[in-house]
């Protein structure tokens, strides 16, 4: 689905730049100006996950953790086949 905008320039260094960039890429000014909204949205939703991450390290610091090596080693262990004495798989 197309929706139209119009964006009013009044930086005509920006806007050549910006035309510039378009040409090189070999893209539209329009892709260009999309992306950027996109990554300027997703910065913001994660400058808005800091606090939940920061309140999450808190907790594991607090109440004790372990490092994710050592959970992903015991993960490993728990569901890796038995080897009995002589290298064959156990049943």
């Amino acid at each position: 689905m197309k929706r139209k905008v119009t964006l009013v320039f009044h930086d005509e260094d920006l806007y050549t730049q910006l035309k510039i960039e378009a040409i090189r890429r070999r893209t539209t000014a329009s892709a260009i100006v999309a992306d950027a909204v996109r990554e300027w949205l997703e910065s913001r939703e994660d400058a808005e996950l800091l606090p939940v991450i920061d309140s999450a390290r808190t907790e594991w610091k607090e109440k004790g953790g372990r490092p994710w090596s050592e959970a992903e080693r015991e993960l490993e262990e728990s569901i890796s086949p038995r080897k009995g004495p002589t290298g064959a798989k156990r049943v």
